[in-house]
């Protein structure tokens, strides 16, 4: 299995699916025939630490632990042996190998129990008397939760699921708490991720690691792992790179850091690597390295090649996900709110729509990096062949699209091509909550296999909208929103408070408009994000013109990106989180509607100032979207059965037609006349989805009209034809 090139995710991201940064770049070594290897620590380490053995050895190391244990680790200790005997089993459930299991654990009387179940939500109301897998997956999701406690507690401070020493790398514009961590013993996980990397390395063979950092949490071990490769294979030349190192490493100084790894690179990975393997095979010189950082003369040298261009989206390969061990991972359902839920149960395939945002204006966002400012789409024909591709690869039919927002004429392509293929996919998106989303787009989308989306509503208030520069306002958010869920498909909202200038009363009407939302059934997921400054957003850049000031304007020599600041005219935010988070679980189960704001704060808060009806108004109004000749339309349905008669009333005759449809739940049909029924089903023939030919409603129009047909707009705008939509004759 020897391979020059060798990729790392560290601890830890997700256990329920593959980080896909090392997938992309395999796939992209794939087209230039370099050979290389994956790995995924994150979920070896989980597996060897959740194990019969690896308990056996942590409560050894629990007992050697002179913390002075509290009363939850103290119970966790006393059932060691219900623990010991069940971890094995429970494992499996969680990869989906074991589902039987699911009736025993739900129960409540296989599994140990402590401080984690004392705060369970009402698992009455998540799951029902129909979800027994899911509550299983919940309640065994917080047996590993009460371990992970106790482990925190007495061997390793900084442990956690999909994060480790999160604190030590989280805007750390000194690398010197962190150097000297890293100058101490291992941890106790230290020591299984170095046992677990010591046999891959011997496995692999590399001449060369690279390391993807995407979290702040992903960045300790990361260095431990560069540590130990220096101290025991000399000549393996280390390189780093991955969303921490884009966002946090770009203005990078301490020499130190080249202690663990030989090179950093930022942003698109691809040719930076190619640059870099060229160069150490000595084909390049060191100014030909592409966005890379490195040591010259001692110095920590950023060197950056412009005259190579990066590669266009549809050069860099299919993600490639072999070597992963895609049967081992963990589904776990850690809170019950839906769309969380959905980031960590479930194998997902990560996939991008484009590369880049379309929309590249928000300004709390990190729209001066590239990452995001250089937008690029992938043409759905490609992104339909990838996954396939990855269908075959992986057996799993599940993606999650990951761009910061998918650009809804792709996602209107892409559905297409989906349905054209008769693909059988489930798949869900980021999206802006823009106008484009209509009704008739709302249900191709679901007809595809979309089940989900989230988006930003950020501060739900318009004055707030306009000066993040969203484009949207809280009005056009719920009639989008109502599209989404009457098609099916869930919504999930990204709520921010504290933005610049916000104040106390801008913030209980958002919590209003939020509580209306959900009110209303047009959103069924959210969650509340304190507003962050970072360097590369416009309010960073400018914060005078946001009237908030920058703490401090020193530049660190390690990670500057998350920036201190006062906001002078703005309410006092971190008095609100805990508000909001409350009302909102409840808005989430359906309850408190009725409850005054107050009521969710213990300090008097403004009354709010936005009318009671304000959504349902807004949902009420009639939506006057004007239909262009050069609309498409396509039909999605099965061919209606038709049925011709003669109609008599008063001594007069016409010829009738009626056209039944099916669609996979109901059936309905429509009477017109004669040869307006051999014209409507010869028509939707040609507008199948299948035919290559893609018509315009001018081109339906003309056809209709060189039949000799009069008041098409009649015909098509008004009952029955334009009740069709429910089975499949959509317009966008």
């Amino acid at each position: 299995m020897s391979a020059p090139v060798f990729l790392i995710t560290p601890p830890f991201t997700q256990l329920n699916t593959p980080y896909p940064a090392t997938a992309y770049l395999k796939g992209f070594l794939n087209t230039k025939h370099i050979n290389s290897f994956q790995a995924d620590l994150g979920i070896e380490v989980t597996l060897a630490l959740f194990s019969k053995q690896g308990l056996i050895n942590l409560f050894a190391q629990v007992a050697k632990s002179d913390a002075n244990l509290s009363d939850n680790v103290r119970r966790i200790v006393a059932l060691q042996e219900d623990y010991i005997n069940t971890i094995n089993a429970v494992v499996l459930f969680l990869q989906g190998k074991n589902p039987t299991l699911a009736q025993l654990i739900s129960k409540r009387n296989l599994l140990p129990e402590a401080s984690r179940f004392a705060q369970l939500d009402d698992l009455k109301w998540a799951f029902g008397t129909m979800g027994t897998q899911d509550k299983a997956k919940h309640l065994a999701t917080m047996y590993l939760e009460d371990l992970s406690d106790m482990i925190t507690e007495c061997v390793d401070p900084h442990f956690g699921f999909s994060r480790y020493a999160e604190r030590l790398a989280r805007s750390a514009n000194s690398f010197d708490e962190l150097y000297t961590s890293l100058q101490q013993g291992y941890t106790y996980i230290d020591t299984i991720l170095i046992d677990i990397l010591q046999k891959r390395m011997a496995q692999v063979n590399p001449s060369v690691v690279l390391i993807s950092v995407p979290f702040p949490g992903n960045l300790y071990t990361s260095l431990r792992c560069g540590q130990w490769i220096k101290q025991n294979y000399p000549h393996v030349k280390i390189a780093m790179g991955g969303g921490f190192a884009n966002t946090e490493l770009r203005s990078l100084s301490d020499q130190r850091v080249f202690e663990f790894y030989d090179f950093i690179t930022l942003d698109d990975g691809e040719a930076p690597v190619e640059n870099l393997l060229q160069y150490l095979k000595g084909n390049k010189q060191i100014n030909e390295l592409k966005r890379t950082f490195t040591l010259v003369n001692r110095q920590v040298t950023y060197i950056n090649n412009t005259a190579c261009t990066d590669y266009k989206q549809g050069q860099v390969g299919t993600p490639d996900y072999s070597d992963f061990l895609l049967d081992q991972y963990i589904s776990a359902i850690e809170v019950v709110n839906p769309m969380h839920s959905m980031w960590s149960d479930g194998r997902w395939n990560k996939l991008t729509m484009a590369h880049g945002c379309y929309w590249g204006k928000c300004t709390f966002c990190d729209i001066s990096l590239d990452y995001i400012k250089l937008y690029e789409p992938i043409a759905a024909q490609l992104l339909c062949d990838r996954m396939e591709e990855i269908i075959a690869q992986t057996g799993q039919n599940g993606f999650h699209f990951v761009d910061e927002a998918a650009p809804p004429a792709l996602m209107r392509a892409l559905s297409l091509e989906i349905i054209k293929r008769k693909l059988t996919v489930t798949w869900w998106a980021n999206v802006r909550f823009e106008k484009s989303f209509t009704r008739d787009l709302c249900l191709l989308l679901k007809t595809s296999g979309c089940i989900a989306i989230s988006g930003g509503l950020e501060v739900a208030s318009d004055r707030l909208l306009e000066l993040i520069q969203k484009g949207i306002t809280v009005a056009q958010v719920a009639r989008v929103n109502k599209h989404f869920s009457e098609a099916g498909i869930m919504v999930h909202a990204y709520l921010m408070y504290g933005f610049p200038t916000q104040t106390a009363q801008e913030t209980i009407d958002s919590l209003e408009m939020v509580r209306q939302l959900f009110e209303a059934g047009v959103l069924q997921s959210a969650f509340w994000h304190q507003f962050t400054m970072t360097a590369h957003s416009p309010v960073g850049l400018n914060p005078e013109k946001y009237k908030v000031q920058k703490v401090t304007e020193a530049i660190g020599t390690f990670a500057n990106n998350d920036i201190e600041h006062i906001d002078p005219t703005g309410a006092d935010h971190p008095t609100f989180s805990f508000g909001l988070k409350k009302s909102l679980l409840n808005f989430m189960h359906g309850a408190c509607f009725e409850f005054p704001l107050q009521k969710w704060f213990d300090f008097k808060v403004p009354k709010t100032s936005i009318a009671p009806d304000y959504i349902m108004n807004a949902l009420s109004q009639e939506e006057y979207a004007a239909v262009k000749p050069t609309t498409k339309v396509v039909w999605l349905g099965t061919k209606p059965s038709i049925v011709n008669f003669t109609k008599s009333k008063k001594g007069n005759h016409w010829q009738m037609s009626e056209l039944t449809f099916q669609n996979k739940r109901e059936a309905t049909s429509i009477k017109v006349s004669e040869q307006q029924g051999l014209w409507l089903a010869d028509m939707l023939g040609k507008l199948s989805v299948n035919n290559i030919k893609a018509y315009t409603l001018q081109e339906v129009k003309q056809s209709y009209e060189a039949e000799g047909l009069e008041d098409f707009e009649l015909f098509w705008d008004n009952k029955p034809v334009n009740g069709l939509y429910k089975f499949g004759l959509l317009q966008f």
